[in-house]
């Protein structure tokens, strides 16, 4: 984590703020490589589909096969960022696209490979990319201070895009002298600058107040959160839409460069290179965007501005055309998406922003692939032209979205609560005891009955995204002032997680709430063990075990 002290000494506004920071800008250099070398492979695997087959499905079915394993796998990877050192995580799904990209290379070499082994260890580098994905995201405000993030977030997208300039054409030069197999080859090598600049990079562990928790039940966590998050359900729906129909241009470029402009690996890298090319400009302008317009309003008017790129693109004959049109493609895409991506890093908190940016990388990739397989059954079934067109019309009506969807506007991080004291204990429990039932009685004036209610589902989302269970509130008919807030942790160690989870944004929605308490006592607040095995006494002449006495949680 970045010495906040130096941070503030350090200027963390405008694009090129984090590269102030060494272990980011050796990590970003590194990375550079390693998205050159990631494109590189895309040429050589879609053009040896190419060659291996005319089914514009199997040509399609490359991108999808690189981009599904990121919705397979993500709320893992998102949970394992989460429980583990994100450096180690990030280098051992490095080694797995290695070994996928090292595969490959040797398979080709020998002439053993075909159309559904391609598939198949275009799947397994996917992987490895899937894996690390979370990690690596996450991971931004580790290598500079949460000030600098957006510009991270930004900069992480320009190395991807000026590979996307350059690694397209390089690619189709490297396709075109030595095969695919040299682009397979080139693809391993570049992977290893990037292991060797997390070597170096020295993080600093904090130490957590709780044990770690197991795989499955993190995953659970991190998916409550999601659900009961609105903010991040609708830039998740947002995400998935725009991927899906956005995704007809990475899925049919290669048939646009072959059918439409008629011409070979070389100009397809071109076209790539386009689009890279306006990704880049996309986030350089990304700051004065921030300022002059609301994320909704930049979003729509990127939605409007590729649907109409997307016509441009099916209806050109001319390489030129379709390459202005892809510059604007990929500037309005680059804007897009990192909007929605900055909106789920200022969202979620810490402790789940792996499992949330993980399920960003699940709907945009998700989208994506899915959107790929289906632009290309329709190619299959009306040919490149039309399927263009419909995704031009799609991408423009999807602007009407912000009407029904509007993206939240969120200008800082969600700052995390201080740790809460211990509450009182006088019985001796584990962290495994439980279930444990938490019951919260407020009393409030029947004039204010209905927006103390309406207060309460504010609560209801804060508790249950940071782990409750079967959340109520309950009226007492003999007694209309009294009011009781209900539910249930799993363990005691569970409910410990919960109440320090929360944020101070969720800390003052409860604030609110309880402002609604009259009387002179405070809100009552009872902690239950539904299952008492062991606090009772066994037998007669055995007296209870009452005492302060808790047991340590590891």
């Amino acid at each position: 984590m970045t010495d906040p002290a130096k941070a503030r000494e350090l200027n963390t506004e405008g694009i090129g703020a984090p590269l102030r920071f060494r272990a980011f800008r050796r990590i970003w250099l590194a990375s550079l490589l390693s998205y050159l070398g990631i494109l590189i492979q895309f040429v050589g695997a879609a053009w040896a589909m190419t060659e291996m087959t005319s089914s514009a499905d199997r040509v399609a079915l490359v991108t999808t096969a690189l981009m599904l394993p990121v919705m397979l796998v993500s709320m893992p990877a998102g949970a394992i960022a989460d429980m583990h050192d994100r450096r180690i995580v990030v280098l051992i799904a490095l080694s797995i696209s290695l070994c996928g990209a090292t595969t490959l290379t040797v398979l080709d070499f020998l002439g053993l490979i075909t159309p559904n082994l391609l598939l198949v260890l275009c799947f397994v580098v996917g992987s490895g990319m899937a894996l690390m994905n979370p990690a690596w995201q996450s991971s931004m405000s580790e290598r500079v201070p949460l000030e600098a993030v957006p510009a991270a977030v930004a900069l992480d997208g320009i190395s991807y895009n000026i590979a996307r300039i350059f690694g397209p054409a390089l690619g189709g030069i490297v396709v075109s002298v030595g095969g695919a197999v040299a682009a397979f080859a080139l693809n391993a090598l570049l992977f290893l600058p990037l292991i060797v600049a997390l070597f170096l990079w020295k993080r600093v562990i904090e130490p957590s107040d709780f044990p770690r928790e197991q795989l499955t039940r993190a995953i659970v966590s991190g998916l409550r959160y999601i659900t009961n998050s609105p903010s991040i359900r609708i830039v998740l729906a947002r995400t998935m839409v725009t991927g899906f129909i956005a995704g007809s241009i990475s899925a049919l470029m290669p048939l646009v460069s072959r059918d439409l402009l008629h011409g070979g690996p070389q100009t397809y890298g071109i076209m790539l290179g386009a689009f890279g090319f306006g990704a880049v400009a996309g986030a350089l302008s990304m700051s004065q965007m921030r300022t002059r317009m609301s994320r909704e309003a930049a979003i729509r008017a990127c939605s409007l501005a590729m649907g109409g790129a997307i016509a441009a693109l099916a209806l050109s004959r001319e390489p030129v055309l379709s390459a202005i049109a892809l510059v604007l493609a990929g500037s309005t895409w680059m804007i897009a998406f990192t909007l929605l991506n900055i909106g789920i890093q200022l969202s979620a908190p810490r402790w789940v922003v792996g499992r949330s940016l993980a399920a960003y990388q699940a709907s945009m990739s998700g989208g994506v692939a899915m959107g790929s397989w289906a632009w290309g059954r329709l190619t299959d079934a009306a040919g490149v032209e039309i399927a263009l067109l419909v995704s031009a019309t799609l991408m423009i009506f999807s602007a009407l979205l912000g009407f029904w969807l509007p993206v939240p506007r969120i200008d800082a991080p969600d700052e995390e609560g201080e740790l809460l004291a211990m509450p009182e204990v006088r019985l001796p429990i584990t962290g495994r005891s439980g279930p444990l039932v938490v019951e919260i009685e407020y009393r409030v004036a029947s004039e204010n009955a209905r927006a103390f209610h309406t207060a309460m589902q504010d609560v209801q989302l804060s508790r249950q995204r940071n782990g409750a269970h079967g959340w109520s509130i309950a009226r007492d008919i003999a007694e209309p002032e009294l009011w009781t807030e209900r539910y249930r942790c799993p363990t005691w160690l569970d409910y410990l997680r919960q109440r320090n989870r929360s944020t101070q944004l969720d800390r003052a929605v409860e604030q609110r709430a309880m402002a609604f308490h009259v009387g002179a006592n405070p809100v009552r607040i009872r902690r239950m063990l539904e299952r008492p095995f062991g606090s009772v006494r066994s037998t007669e002449d055995m007296p209870d075990r009452v005492g302060n006495k808790v047991v340590p949680l590891d």
